[in-house]
């Protein structure tokens, strides 16, 4: 059966497209953000019972168990996206990360229930987790599968912007409370502002996504008689697990460079540049602002020049620019770490955009909620949840504040095997099956 012809997205719906896409990713990351910004007053509140470094310790913990639970969520949640389509699923995840993030605002704590309030916090971090894991390869998906074939990594950035903008203002919101409210108030209700504020954004983003058409894409995959089910995972797995290895390797330098610039160089900032913790945190939200204004640009420079030269790019940018990035950080003085970290930024925001592009070029119609959200979410478990503490173990193993920019180039060199392993797939239609490739554009199955 032909595949149904689809005229181009209308402009007016593709920016209520990228507004409902990238809201629930910005949902997703400033949850995130925020917990790792407030960790350690979070830690005295739910592990009070505990010394300090093992409250912190203890508290981290149940940060990353919301990561080793992204992988399951991609699996549950892409079958579904596969089967049911994109729209259905991406206001359901919405629902639940919104859900989950308010509710943690209204936990009571230690000093309220004891060693139950630390449960509830892990239980509602592991739903947070789960429902992650169908979020931003179903987003992508979703915005890349509206969007124009000659324009998919500039529509695609603004998902990237979305994670930037999450991290700059939880930064900004954390930065207010703890300048303007007393250590008491702030122990007492202020912690949960930035928690609460969840709810009224998953309102707003439930609305969105659930007034939206279902994607072109998926509309002509449901018309083909022989895409009409969903292909079960080890069938996924098996038609689709080169490329998901080589896609995961890139994917690996976009969940490091991002952890490392966003989380981890903030406290380089403070240990290694003497920096104060508001002059980190002025930094730090200067590279991210930057980094959501530059997302666009870099989305236009991989259409042009296709997602291969990007892959190339960007893998050389990052060996090349972090040993002078770390440098300039170490330096204590605010100027050259601005600099510093936008040189580790731009590299960054170049992974972030060409991987959203990535995600759903790589894989058909039939499959590619799944293989994208398996993909995305392991290499993320893996390198991003990690790269905090392999910095800091880094540094103590070898004594070396620049050992966290070897291990960087190491994964960058893996990084660029695997994504020049990828065929050329900026040109290819994604709607339906039948015409996914342009001559001489293969799929790596």
């Amino acid at each position: 059966m032909a595949t149904p012809a689809h005229g181009p997205v209308s402009p007016a719906t593709l920016r209520k497209v990228i507004a409902a896409a990238a809201i629930g990713n910005f949902v997703e990351w400033f949850d995130f953000a925020v917990y790792g910004f407030l960790a350690t007053l979070l830690a005295k509140l739910f592990f009070a019972g505990e010394a300090t470094g093992v409250a912190l310790l203890k508290t981290f913990a149940v940060f990353a168990v919301a990561f080793a639970l992204r992988p399951l969520g991609g699996i549950f949640f892409g079958a579904l996206g596969d089967r049911l389509g994109r729209k259905r699923i991406l206001s359901l995840t919405i629902l639940l990360m919104a859900s989950a993030t308010t509710i943690i605002g209204l936990l009571p704590t230690y000093a309220s229930i004891g060693v139950l309030a630390p449960i509830l916090l892990t239980l509602t971090r592991c739903v947070q987790g789960f429902s992650a894991g169908g979020e931003y390869a179903g987003a992508c998906a979703y915005l890349m599968e509206h969007a124009p074939r000659n324009k998919r990594a500039w529509y695609g950035s603004f998902v990237p912007v979305s994670t930037f903008s999450a991290f700059a203002c939880a930064a900004v919101l954390a930065y207010a409370l703890d300048a303007s409210l007393s250590p008491e108030a702030m122990a007492s209700w202020g912690w949960r502002v930035p928690f609460l504020v969840a709810a009224p954004l998953g309102i707003v983003g439930l609305y969105l996504r659930w007034r939206m058409e279902e994607t072109p894409a998926f509309q002509a995959a449901q018309a083909e008689d022989d895409v009409v089910e969903h292909s079960p995972l080890k069938e996924t797995l098996r038609n689709h697990g080169g490329a998901m290895i080589c896609l995961g390797a890139f994917i690996s330098l976009t969940a490091l460079s991002f952890y490392m610039f966003t989380t981890y160089f903030a406290t380089y900032l403070q240990l290694v540049g003497q920096l104060t913790r508001p002059q980190s945190l002025l930094v730090s939200t200067v590279a991210l602002l930057f980094a959501a204004a530059a997302c666009p640009l870099a989305g236009a420079f991989s259409d042009r020049v296709g997602r291969r030269k990007t892959v190339g790019f960007t893998c050389l940018w990052l060996m090349l620019t972090v040993f002078p990035a770390y440098w300039l950080a170490s330096s204590g003085n605010i100027g050259a770490a601005i600099f510093g970290v936008i040189l580790l930024a731009i590299g960054a925001l170049l992974c972030g955009v060409v991987t959203a592009a990535l995600l759903s070029e790589t894989f058909p119609t039939r499959t590619r909620y799944t293989a994208s959200a398996i993909t995305y979410n392991v290499a993320y478990t893996i390198f991003g949840g990690t790269a905090p503490l392999m910095a800091t173990w880094l540094i103590d193993l070898t004594g070396s504040n620049l050992a966290p920019a070897f291990y960087l180039v190491l994964i960058a060199l893996l990084a660029m095997a695997g994504g020049l392993a990828l065929p050329e797939t900026y040109r290819i239609s994604l709607h339906g099956e039948a015409d996914e490739a342009q001559p001489g554009e293969q799929r790596l199955a």
